[in-house]
């Protein structure tokens, strides 16, 4: 370390002195080094390794797309049938009874519920998407699930 002793003029010196800076630190870096390790504790899991696997589309799951136009309002549409809230809270109703009905009921230890999927626009505010979820929910449906498109170039291949 270099130490400055002046020039013999009485200016004072306007050098700002970093050692104690520098020292802090260190102290603090050591401090860090030794306390993560010990923060952070994480579980061994062996994640499965999955590409993208297309959605296998039964005739009986409902699919959902929805929009807003431009001035907020939401747009839902079951299949191709624009539906309010109130219609997509009854003929959801309507559909989980007539699929448990045609299952043989609920007594039935095979029954397969259908599922929802919603395909909502990215420029869609979530108060509609999660309007629309909140209604299929409450009609009974216990998978409500999101159809997404994959990023270019990730692709499935077939075999």
């Amino acid at each position: 370390m270099a130490m400055s002793v002046g020039d013999n003029t009485d200016t004072p010196m306007s050098d700002i002195n970093t050692t104690p800076l520098v020292d802090v630190m260190l102290v603090l870096l050591i401090i860090f080094l030794i306390a993560v390790p010990v923060v952070i504790q994480t579980v061994k899991v062996e994640l499965p390794k999955v590409r993208f696997d297309p959605t296998t589309t039964k005739p009986e799951n409902v699919s959902l797309s929805i929009t807003s136009d431009g001035s907020g309002a939401c747009k839902v549409y079951w299949g191709m049938t624009p539906v309010t809230h109130q219609e997509l809270l009854d003929r959801a109703v309507a559909k989980l009874k007539a699929e448990i009905a045609r299952q043989g009921g609920i007594g039935n230890p095979d029954l397969e519920l259908p599922e929802a999927h919603v395909r909502g626009d990215v420029n869609t505010p979530w108060r509609c998407i999660g309007g629309a979820i909140f209604n299929m929910q409450m009609a009974g449906f216990a998978k409500v699930g999101f159809i997404s498109e994959p990023p270019p170039g990730t692709g499935v291949t077939r075999l």
